[in-house]
């Protein structure tokens, strides 16, 4: 990349600079890496089970090193006078970027670090003997989190991880004995707990295969309960008093909907964008689609959301011709729904799918800037981290001399954003040479440098003439209903 010096970039959001793996170390992983699959049923068990406790003594190992790094991070700020408040707040980002991380996991991985080395050395030390997995230390830690540290050291010793007391237990029995420690050691505290937990209810949306979502929704036990029972209730009856030939899952699913967004089919003034190629939009190509804030999803599924028929798997048009003859071609049907679609053309290199720069002069990137950074860079352009972009940031600040360009600017989420401007943390990057996706470096104030590049957009993978631009186009769907002037014809 152009402007960056002095570093060679090695992979994607891989480390680029830093000091070597101690030898011990890598004597470890050519190790395991020399490491064949035995030839019997009995010794390949074996192998399984001792490569899973060298997992869990790596975990341990893990969490020392990090809590070490903390201490030595926070005594190198102190002596930069640092206030105490604020030394140690970049520890878990650097955690997270060296073990591949989102930086959310980061911050419990950190916490969870802290606790087993400070707090309880048992559970540790079965880590380390490969009697708890990683995750079943987790879960110890999360039950005890709201105990204070003598209660927490209290109950690890009752539990006694590393005797064995766990052998043979699942996830929902270590959790049932954490939580039956935690509440005999400090009741109240355990109750309190459960009370603030209410402040904490939400909703979440996660991708799930075949272009279906996870919709979540945290809430009180009689809430949800509440909630579940209404839409059971309201499956029942219509299987059974009408006949309803959908399973009662789907009437469940479907009722959600119907009653969240007041429209049986779930769009209403919403936007929803879909980013694909003119080819895909005209000419029935198979190249896939992206929707913002899910991923890619099939080229037929995005053609038959922009006409209108979402979820199904025909083609535009075949369920119209299924369901009119000749002289029926323009009645409409029960359940058929009006879209408006806005089309806004993108213009990318053929084989890259890099975005045309746009320059602006303000100091904040202006709505036409921000849409296409938001396209280019679908979630937080940190290594590892996929949160929704919540901050347009200028990489080389503004304040810097940084100006807001296409090149300068990338999607951030709102923790990523304010780690990067902590102190010894820095990012660079130059102009984007053609034919590659937009990159820049980060570097965390240890030096070690990690590079960020955008994820390909549809069709950046088909080779073609480099003088010619290929069109890309966002598909803005609205129920028709609010704007039936600007309805375009299918």
């Amino acid at each position: 990349m152009d402007g960056i010096q002095g570093t060679q970039l090695i992979g994607e959001g891989a480390p680029v600079s830093g000091a070597a793996p101690d030898g011990c170390v890598r004597a470890l992983i050519d190790a395991v890496g020399s490491l064949r699959p035995g030839t019997d049923s009995a010794g390949l068990i074996d192998q399984l089970r001792v490569l899973e406790d060298l997992k869990s003594a790596v975990a341990g190992l893990q969490a020392r090193i990090a809590v070490a790094f903390d201490a030595v991070q926070r005594s190198a700020e102190a002596d930069l006078g640092v206030p105490a408040d604020e030394q140690g707040r970049g520890v878990a980002a650097q955690i997270a970027l060296a073990r591949r991380e989102a930086p959310a996991r980061g911050s419990r991985l950190h916490g969870l670090a802290k606790a087993l080395v400070t707090e309880m050395p048992h559970t540790l030390a079965a880590l380390d003997a490969g009697r708890l997995s990683e995750w079943r230390a987790t879960l110890i830690v999360k039950e005890t989190a709201c105990l204070s540290a003598e209660d927490r050291c209290a109950v690890d010793e009752e539990l006694a991880a590393d005797t064995g007391a766990f052998d043979g237990a699942g996830d929902k029995a270590i959790i049932s004995a954490a939580r039956a420690a935690a509440y005999r050691r400090d009741p109240r505290t355990v109750t309190q707990r459960a009370s603030h937990a209410a402040t904490e209810r939400c909703v979440s949306l996660r991708p799930a295969p075949d272009t279906m979502t996870y919709l979540t929704a945290l809430l009180p036990v009689a809430q949800g309960v509440a909630v579940h029972a209404a839409l059971s209730r309201h499956a029942d009856t219509l299987r059974n008093d009408g006949g309803d030939a959908r399973s009662r899952g789907q009437i469940m699913a479907d009722a959600l909907v119907e009653r969240t967004t007041g429209t049986p089919a779930g769009i209403a003034g919403v936007e929803v964008q879909v980013v694909m190629t003119d080819r895909t939009l005209f000419q029935g190509d198979s190249e896939p689609a992206r929707l913002p804030g899910y991923g890619i999803v099939p080229a037929a599924w995005a053609r038959n959301l922009l006409a209108g028929n979402p979820g199904s798997s025909e083609e535009p048009g075949q369920a119209g011709q299924r369901r009119a003859g000749p002289d029926q071609a323009e009645q409409r049907q029960p359940g058929d729904r009006d879209f408006k679609v806005w089309l806004r053309r993108l213009f990318t290199a053929p084989g890259t799918g890099d975005l045309l720069a746009a320059d602006s002069r303000s100091r904040l990137f202006p709505p036409g800037l921000r849409r296409f950074i938001q396209v280019r860079d679908d979630t937080c352009r940190t290594p590892y981290c996929d949160a929704p972009i919540r901050h347009f940031d200028h990489i080389l600040p503004w304040y810097q001399g940084g100006i807001t360009s296409l090149d300068n600017g990338a999607g951030l989420c709102e923790a990523c954003n304010y780690t990067k401007e902590l102190a010894g943390w820095t990012a660079q990057t130059g102009a984007t040479r053609p034919g590659t996706r937009h990159m820049f470096e980060i570097r965390t104030p240890t030096g070690h440098s990690y590079r960020s590049t955008a994820p390909p957009l549809p069709g950046a993978h088909v080779n073609g003439d480099p003088s010619v631009l290929a069109a890309h186009y966002f598909g803005d769907v609205f129920h028709r209903r609010h704007r039936p002037e600007l309805r375009q014809p299918a």
